[in-house]
């Protein structure tokens, strides 16, 4: 009784000894009589939990060999202002204990058993690009099998740095890196490899990903490069990880009512330039739009300039020309029907080839032609340039001396003031078209824009 309490008592200083001297060691065979129906007496290896300090070989020459795996449950946040990546981990590392082994067939068909992680050592494995300090929860357990390999699997919320690249945004792809590697030990100590394939990660993790979050799982890829540390050389493997957001909410919430309301705008084209009811409608939808982007402000990115918010200026921006060009009409509608300036001769030739594009007109009226008047040369839906400047042809002015002018002469001017009106409304009519046809532009290239990004 005496000499087995004796043995027992040198057993951590032969363990010991048996790391010190290289080729020494031997493994330590667990009695079967700690095992019975009720489980397994944890005082059979108390041996091996008082050398937990030390990594378990018996040849220190040699280097342990952690095979690491790893889950990806779920994507909880991706910061853009703060170039993070909230991920949520179980960590799977499995190694070989030299030290532990037992017959299953000899002590009751046990062929593994499960303990608290804190009474063996455990390999300190750590993620490179995280930023945050280990929650991990200290009283886990691991699985012991009787050949000694040791299977331990860890929760992780990571916090990992993350270049991100947010012009695409909704539509956006992100590539991060999730870099293991021992704290301490060197690649003389410490080996690492991985204990599932890539694409078997990739795909339990795909599926549950996609099961919830804004973000999916697209691919996975591995490396498995040195680092170099002064003298020091570590092992490590690195797991490119490539997600994509789902875009859904944001085209719903922010593209389709920033289109409903350009469209809306560029409807109101249809309305007379002369109406009084344009300018206000245009200055509704343009604060409209304002408010919209003030209450959708908390969906974009804080950081960085992506393409929607270019797209979203772009429409501001011609919103407020739209209103500029309609005040401007007004102006220059107004200023015809009461004093028609003339118009200069390179946007007079401008106007006539953009009218009439194939022949040419006269600039002003010919006097062999002026009983008859210059040729009508408005569009469509055009009020008769007559209504827009009045009664042109009221009775026949009376000269300072009390007689009338002659009627050649009076004739004159009110042609070439109708034909002056005529071409000033033309004008009008050319910006709206323009103006317009830009508005489609506008239009088009966005969905256009939108379901390439979306397929791709």
């Amino acid at each position: 009784m005496e000499g087995s309490k004796l043995h027992r008592e040198r057993s951590p200083f032969y363990l010991v000894l048996a790391l010190l001297l290289q080729g020494r060691g031997s493994t330590f065979t667990i009695n079967c009589s700690g095992f019975d129906h009720y489980g397994v007496d944890p005082s059979i290896l108390n041996p091996v939990f008082e050398r937990k300090a030390f990594r378990p070989v018996t040849d220190i020459s040699v280097p342990t060999r952690v095979n690491i795996s790893f889950t990806m449950s779920a994507i909880l946040d991706v910061d853009e202002q703060l170039q993070l990546l909230s991920s949520f981990l179980w960590l799977e590392m499995v190694w070989d204990n030299p030290f532990i082994s037992w017959n299953p067939v000899e002590c009751k068909g046990i062929a593994k058993f499960s303990i608290a992680a804190r009474n063996l050592w455990l390999p300190d494995i750590f993620i490179v690009e995280s930023i945050d300090v280990d929650k991990t929860p200290k009283d886990l357990t691991l699985y012991v099998s009787n050949e000694g390999r040791i299977k331990f699997n860890k929760p992780m919320k990571v916090s990992s740095v993350c270049n991100l690249d947010i012009f695409y945004f909704p539509f956006d792809q992100q590539n991060c890196t999730l870099t293991f590697r021992s704290f301490l030990y060197t690649v003389e100590y410490m080996v690492l490899g991985m204990e599932k394939e890539v694409w078997e990660i990739t795909d339990v993790s795909r599926e549950i990903v996609q099961a919830y979050g804004e973000w999916e799982l697209l691919s996975m890829k591995k490396a498995t490069p040195k680092m170099s540390v002064g003298t020091n050389l570590y092992d490590q493997i690195t797991f490119y990880v490539t997600i994509r957001r789902r875009p859904s909410l944001y085209i719903i919430n922010l593209l389709v009512p920033s289109s409903f309301l350009v469209a809306i705008d560029a409807l109101s084209f249809y309305l007379p330039a002369e109406s009084e009811n344009r300018a206000p409608f245009k200055i509704t939808l343009l604060l409209g739009y304002n408010v919209f982007l003030l209450v959708m402000n908390d969906l974009l990115p804080t950081n960085g300039t992506p393409l929607i918010s270019v797209y979203f200026a772009v429409c501001l921006s011609l919103m407020v020309i739209s209103l500029l060009e309609t005040v401007f009409i007004t102006y220059l509608l107004h200023l015809a029907t009461t004093q028609p300036p003339p118009m200069p001769r390179w946007l007079q030739a401008l106007l006539l080839h953009y009218i009439r594009p194939r022949r040419c007109c006269p600039t002003v009226p010919q006097r062999e032609n002026k009983d008859m008047g210059p040729a009508p040369t408005h569009l469509p839906d055009l009020k008769e340039p007559a209504e827009l400047v009045g009664t042109v042809s009221g009775p026949r002015e009376v000269g300072s001396n009390g007689c009338p002018e002659s009627t050649g002469s009076q004739r004159e001017r009110e042609a070439q003031k109708q034909y002056l009106v005529e071409l000033w409304v033309q004008f009008t009519l050319m910006m709206d078209t323009l103006l317009f046809r830009l508005y489609l532009l506008l239009l088009a290239s966005s969905v256009i824009t939108v379901i390439v990004l979306w397929n791709t």
